[in-house]
């Protein structure tokens, strides 16, 4: 990853989502870098220590208790990844 200035949101970020009367809140560690890339076969997920926490605490908001299903988040480039990413939707399923 190339160190260039970041579009992921800054420092104490905060989206709210709502999914059937119930908010999830996703914050972002200060400095997260993201970077989501297409190679054909795989996708590649490369972030700094930041950003890994910041995608680590975006899953877990997603898996607490009571969220519904069908509760999901899109990262896009410029709008919570770096620039030049393909877009990344985090979403929960409990269907089997």
């Amino acid at each position: 990853m190339v160190s260039e200035p970041s579009s992921a949101p800054s420092a104490s970020t905060q989206v709210t989502t709502t999914t059937d009367g119930v908010a999830q809140v996703f914050a972002w560690d200060e400095g997260a870098r993201i970077e989501v890339r297409n190679l054909g076969r795989e996708i590649v997920i490369e972030a700094n220590a930041a950003g890994l926490r910041t995608l680590a605490g975006h899953l877990l908001t997603l898996a607490k208790e009571g969220v519904p299903d069908g509760s999901h988040l899109h990262l896009e480039d410029s709008n919570g990844l770096e620039d030049g990413s393909v877009g990344l939707v985090l979403e929960r399923s409990d269907d089997q």
